[in-house]
């Protein structure tokens, strides 16, 4: 089972932390699926933006279930190491370094996965912050910047020698991105040579792929991303299968309804009427993308005809209304 300093948890399934997608509302849902520990969105280390309009729904909640875990995204030690006490000082019990992401806006000011071609700056990082905090510190990486020059390895030795507690790889480069497939040899050479937990990442989409990921590599746990988009029931039916090696049975109509409804209640509530409204466009469009395929919607009242319908709406009330209508009319787009 997974362990992280001294937060031991019930499943070795983690919600990876996704910019913009993995609030605390998102992250309360996927624990009521089966996710014991999920990483919230990473934040800034500057300084001025800690307290932001934008990292005010980011930071750690002190109503939020246990291990309360954030990612930072930074490139001065310093900064960071600052930034990690102050989110310990506002209740973060995890503190995540992000070197994996791979957007150029990122990586253009050599942040996130970029990092990896610093390992002495990586060091200088990982030495600051696990001085800063009294909370276990931990990193997400990618393999490296290049497939002809993957350094995972070096960086995670780096990461355990310094004191950190754990190291999330995801099975490709920078230069990758999220194209083609992602490889878990890497992930499995870094666990052979690592005493700390290493968690695997990348394509683990199905029950059937995250006991493959777990066997082949030896990893103490699986990171879910993108398969948990609009399906927090991913780690349920993952635990389930990892636990009794039986597939279990998708959401009902049921289900959908009560989890949209109050994953689009919890956003317009975080976020504010405006804000809310429009980030649960997206979440809805993924829903309704599930919906369709388990329970073959024709295609006159299929998932692109829900979200073209849910995208022109402007209010809360008009939104929720809408969830309503759209089951209570059985699978029928209003």
């Amino acid at each position: 089972m997974l362990k992280i300093g001294p937060y031991q948890f019930r499943h070795n399934i983690v919600l990876a932390p996704m910019a913009g997608i993995t609030d605390a509302v998102f992250r309360n849902l996927c624990r009521e699926n089966g996710a014991d520990y999920a990483l919230a969105e990473m934040v800034a280390s500057k300084k001025e933006l800690w307290e932001s309009k934008k990292s005010s729904t980011r930071h750690a909640s002190l109503q939020e279930a246990e291990p309360r875990a954030v990612q930072l995204l930074g490139t001065d030690p310093i900064e960071l190491a600052e930034a990690a006490a102050w989110q310990q000082s506002q209740g973060a019990q995890i503190i995540d370094l992000n070197m994996g992401c791979p957007a150029k806006k990122v990586c253009s000011v050599a942040a996130g996965s970029a990092l990896m071609g610093h390992p002495d700056k990586v060091a200088e990082i990982f030495e600051a912050v696990v001085a800063a905090v009294e909370v276990p510190v931990t990193v997400k990486i990618r393999t490296g910047l290049e497939r002809d020059s993957k350094n995972a390895l070096q960086i995670a030795r780096i990461a355990e020698e310094k004191g950190l507690q754990a190291v999330t790889i995801h099975g490709r480069t920078r230069a990758d991105k999220f194209n083609g497939l992602a490889e878990y040899d890497t992930i499995r050479e870094v666990k052979q040579a690592l005493s700390i937990p290493v968690i695997a990442n990348g394509d683990i989409n199905s029950p059937e792929q995250a006991k493959f990921v777990l066997e082949y590599t030896s990893a103490d746990g699986v990171m879910i991303g993108r398969a948990a988009q609009g399906y927090p029931w991913i780690f349920r039916e993952i635990n389930h299968y990892l636990t009794t090696g039986e597939k279990l049975a998708g959401p009902d109509q049921a289900a959908f309804r009560h989890t949209m409804l109050e994953h689009a209640r919890g956003l317009h509530q975080l976020y504010g009427d405006e804000l809310g409204v429009r980030i649960a466009r997206k979440h809805i469009g993924w829903y309704s993308q599930h919906l369709a395929v388990l329970h073959n919607w024709p295609p006159e009242t299929g998932a692109a005809e829900v979200r073209q319908g849910f995208n022109r709406l402007t209010s809360p009330l008009a939104q929720l209304d809408y969830l309503e209508a759209l089951f209570a009319h059985g699978k029928r787009a209003v």
